[in-house]
């Protein structure tokens, strides 16, 4: 059964930096574009990044621009997203999410599986 299991929230200060990993078994990720989302406390899923099955192709939200990267890397079936100067408006808690296709995952729907997430908490 495939699955997705994401690692390295925490707690961290305005300012602080946090990376993120999204490791996929039982099926291999590259067939996948990869997308992160979050979800603060009371409110909706927001769609942070996108990257396509290959890295070609990545996206991000305006609020995260500049700030955070993402990335993959097919051989260790694994993503990430590198976040810096993070903000308490980064707090929450963030998922990863595969799609069949580029254009899904850049839609932010028709996710084919998600993890459970890794909370990020940024306070001083």
């Amino acid at each position: 059964q495939f699955k997705l299991v994401e690692s390295g929230g925490g707690l961290v200060q305005p300012g602080g930096s946090l990376t993120l990993s999204c490791v996929g078994s039982g099926l291999p990720l590259d067939y996948f574009a990869i997308g992160w989302f979050r979800q603060a406390p009371g409110e909706e899923r927001e769609k942070v990044s996108c990257i396509s099955s290959g890295s070609a192709k990545t996206n991000y939200a305006d609020s995260v621009k500049g700030r955070f990267t993402v990335s993959r890397d097919n051989a260790k079936n694994t993503a990430y997203l590198q976040m810096n100067n993070l903000t308490p408006e980064d707090t929450g808690l963030y998922f990863c999410a595969t799609f069949e296709a580029w254009a899904f995952c850049e839609a932010g729907y028709g996710q084919k599986h998600w993890g459970e997430g890794t909370l990020v908490t940024v306070s001083s």
